[in-house]
C-alpha cells in the first residue's frame, strides 16, 4: 500500500471521511442523534452535491443535507437522522442515496425532502461477521479446499470479529444505482456491498474485486452499461457485467484517485497533487493531462459540451477537452469537493459551503 505523506494523508482523510472528527468519551452516537437545524448548517463543510429533477441536495459535516428548489439560488437544510460526516449523494429519479462516515447509508423515495436510515456500521459489521462465518464453514467443508485459503478465511474472520468489538468505524464513500432494484456503495478499506432489491439487503462482493490489499474505495462511475471503481495506490477496477465481476485496469500512477467522470468520449481520473489522466479507450490506456495547478482534484462535472474539475486551494478548471482546460479566476483558496452544473453557472460545494461560478453559460456560448 502506497504511503503519502502525513499532512496530505490527513487532510484528504479529513475530507473524505477516513477520520473521526474527536474522540467519541462522553458524546452521543453519531448514527442515533439527528443533525442539528441550524443557520450554521449553510456553512459547514459540504462534501458532494447532485440533482434529483429539478431540485439540487448537497451533504457533509455534521450530517447536514441541503436542498435547493431554485438551481442553487437558495438553500434550506432538511431533517437528517444522522450526525456524522456525510460524503456522497447519489439520485435514480426521485430515489436518492447518501453514503457517510460509520458506515451510513440513507435513502429518500421523495427527490431528498425526506431521509431514512437503512444501513449503518454496526449492520455492516454484522453482515461481513456472517459472510466471514459462511465462507469459512464452506472451505473448511470441502476436502479439496487449500490450506493457504483456509487460513485467508480464518484471518477474515477475525477481522470481522475484531470491528464487531470496536464498532463502526470505517465510512462508505461513493453509492450508484444502475436500476431503482441495483445497487452498489464503496468504502475505505475494501468494503464493497451491492443490493438487487431497491436497498433492503446487502451482499459483499469485496471477494471478487482484485483488491487483495484492502485498498480504500473512493469513487464510482457508470458509463453506459460498464461499471468503474477508483481508489487509493492508483486503484482503477472496471465490470462489463453491472458488478458482476471486475478486473483491473493499467494505471498511470501510484496515488489515490478521488473522483472519475465521463465527458464526451474521454474518460477522466482525478488524483492526488495536479494528477490527472484521461483516456480514449474505456480506461486501458492513460495520458496525462497536464494542468497549471499541482493541488489534489477531488470532484468533476461534464454538462453541454464543457468539463469542469475542482480540487484544492479555491481550484476550478474549465474546458472542452482534455486540451483546453483552463484555470478559472474564483477569487477564493476554500477547498472544493464536488461541482455541478445549474442554470446559473457551476455550483461548488466545499468550505464554508456553497459557491457559484456564472462561467457555464459562458463557455457553453
Amino acid at each position: 500500500m502506497i504511503k503519502h505523506k502525513l499532512c496530505t494523508f490527513v487532510m484528504v482523510s479529513i475530507l473524505l471521511g477516513l477520520l473521526p472528527f474527536s474522540s467519541q468519551a462522553g458524546l452521543p452516537d453519531r448514527l442515533e442523534q439527528p443533525a442539528r437545524q441550524s443557520d450554521a448548517a449553510k456553512s459547514v463543510m459540504l462534501l458532494d452535491v447532485a440533482r434529483s429533477g429539478e431540485n439540487l441536495v448537497a451533504v457533509g459535516d455534521l450530517g447536514i443535507i441541503l436542498i435547493s428548489f431554485n438551481e442553487g439560488r437558495d438553500w434550506q437544510q432538511v431533517n437528517s437522522p444522522v450526525s456524522t460526516l456525510l460524503t456522497a449523494v447519489f439520485f435514480q429519479d426521485d430515489q436518492g442515496w447518501i453514503t457517510g462516515h460509520d458506515g451510513v447509508l440513507l435513502a429518500s423515495k421523495d427527490a431528498g425532502l425526506t431521509w431514512e436510515k437503512v444501513l449503518d456500521g454496526h449492520l455492516i459489521n454484522a453482515l461481513l461477521l456472517e459472510d466471514a462465518q459462511s465462507k469459512l464453514q464452506s472451505l473448511q467443508a470441502d476436502a479439496y479446499t487449500d490450506a493457504m485459503d483456509i487460513e485467508d478465511a480464518e484471518f477474515d474472520l477475525e477481522d470481522a470479529e475484531v470491528a464487531m468489538e470496536e464498532g463502526p468505524v470505517n465510512p462508505l464513500l461513493d453509492v450508484l444505482f444502475t436500476s431503482a432494484q441495483t445497487g452498489v456503495v464503496i468504502g475505505a478499506y475494501g468494503l464493497a456491498l451491492s443490493s438487487d432489491d431497491g436497498g433492503q439487503t446487502w451482499t459483499s462482493f469485496a471477494d471478487r474485486l482484485p483488491n487483495p490489499d484492502r485498498l480504500h474505495l473512493n469513487a464510482l462511475l457508470q458509463v453506459d452499461d460498464q461499471l468503474y471503481i477508483a481508489g487509493e495506490a492508483g486503484l482503477l477496477l472496471k465490470s462489463y457485467d453491472q458488478g458482476q465481476s471486475w478486473q483491473s485496469l493499467p494505471s498511470p500512477y501510484e496515488g489515490s484517485f478521488f473522483a472519475l467522470v465521463q465527458h464526451q468520449d474521454e474518460l477522466f481520473a482525478l488524483g492526488l497533487r495536479g494528477n490527472l489522466f484521461s483516456s480514449h479507450d474505456a480506461g486501458y490506456q492513460w495520458s496525462p493531462v497536464h494542468v497549471e495547478p499541482t493541488v489534489s482534484f477531488l470532484g468533476a462535472d461534464s454538462h453541454e459540451g464543457v468539463l469542469a474539475i475542482t480540487g484544492l486551494g479555491g481550484t476550478l478548471l474549465l474546458g472542452q477537452d482534455s486540451h483546453e482546460l483552463v484555470v478559472q479566476p474564483l477569487n477564493t483558496r476554500r477547498h472544493f469537493n464536488s461541482v455541478i452544473a445549474t442554470e446559473q453557472g457551476w455550483i461548488l460545494v466545499g468550505e464554508q459551503g456553497v459557491f457559484l461560478s456564472n462561467r457555464a453559460k459562458e463557455l457553453a456560448q
